[in-house]
């Protein structure tokens, strides 16, 4: 059935494909359909960074900007749904078009540019929700602060939303806002990271409930690079990795149609980058989560994302390319797997 739908929906603009999507997923839990599209909840508990998941099959932040479709997207049994990435301030993004297909290669390239209505419109949508699963609020910087003054905006979405998610991953990776990658090197990283622990450390001490702190880190650096992000996480007291963002680099897609268009590329060709950078964590954090996402289409790239080092997993392209069953494949695949 989903084949048919994307069919339809690959007809449109890309962005507006989006739109239409989530709309329709909200008319499908509005409905009590949510379940049947997407084959039924997999029980998988788990428990890390001090949280019960349902199951490791998580949604990656990015897909529901702003919490306005977090029930019909934990209707469609996700064991976690990451939303956002947002900022202090409402911001319109990049210019449209910025957000394209590349289906050869069941890829996507994202220029999007932290579009999003602002953190206090996040808070509201999620303080509403229905959605009773493990939430996470992706939080960023908006595109007009400096980047040395980055530390402010966080700050601001850390207390903002502190409340109100069960985790909060520092966004520091995406290529769409200039300079924001500067951030996850050397003593900018150590200072931004060290600033939001003791602030969230605060936060959790005034409320009496601990919500861990994840970093959100590129595709796009060697073992030496990562192996000095992954000091830096230890160091500071983060709870958890999120691994990786989009990639920069078009070796993989070179040639194609459309594979010129500036952005984050997302989906098939990030997969076995994504792995390298899991597997190098891992090495040198062997009991921090990691939770792996980038190029995950089917139940077995699910295992093989695992195998390579993660605990749990997030999908976005590949939920756009397959469609809501692809939550139960790679929940009941991984139920399966022998974890030890």
């Amino acid at each position: 059935m989903y084949s048919l739908a994307r069919s339809l929906l690959f007809r449109l603009d890309a962005e507006k494909a989006h739109s239409v999507a989530l709309s329709t997923l909200d008319l499908a839990e509005r409905l009590g359909l949510s379940g049947r599209l997407a084959g039924g909840r997999v029980e998988d508990p788990v428990e890390l960074m001090g949280l019960r998941f349902p199951n490791r099959v998580g949604l990656a932040a990015g897909l529901d900007k702003n919490a306005d479709h977090l029930d019909a997207l934990g209707a469609l049994g996700f064991g976690f749904v990451e939303v956002g990435t947002v900022t202090p301030k409402p911001q319109d993004g990049n210019p449209k078009p910025r957000l394209f297909r590349l289906p050869e290669a069941g890829a996507i390239i994202n220029r999007m540019g932290f579009n999003n209505a602002g953190v206090d419109h996040l808070v509201e949508q999620v303080r509403r929700s229905r959605y009773a699963g493990v939430i996470g609020i992706n939080i960023g910087k908006n595109l007009t602060t400096p980047v040395e003054h980055a530390a402010d905006d966080y700050l601001v979405c850390l207390r903002k939303v502190h409340a109100h998610a069960h985790y909060i991953t520092v966004n520091i990776s995406s290529p769409n806002t200039p300079g924001l990658r500067n951030l996850q090197f050397g003593e900018h990283l150590d200072q931004l990271l060290g600033t939001l622990r003791e602030e969230a450390s605060r936060l959790d001490r005034e409320s009496g409930r601990r919500v861990p702190l994840a970093v959100k880190i590129a595709p796009d650096m060697d073992a030496e690079e990562v192996g000095l992000v992954a000091k830096s996480l230890a160091s500071n007291g983060i709870d958890a990795v999120i691994a990786t963002n989009t990639t920069i680099s078009r070796e993989a897609v070179a040639g194609q149609p459309g594979a010129e268009e500036q952005g984050g590329l997302s989906g098939r060709p990030v997969f076995e980058p994504s792995n390298a950078v899991i597997r190098e964590l891992r090495r040198h954090l062997p009991t921090m989560p990691i939770i792996g996402v980038g190029g995950i289409d089917s139940g077995q790239a699910a295992l093989a994302k695992v195998e390579a080092g993660a605990d749990l997993i997030q999908l976005y392209s590949g939920f756009i390319y397959r469609g809501p069953g692809l939550v139960g494949e790679c929940a009941r695949a991984l139920q399966a797997r022998h974890w030890i």
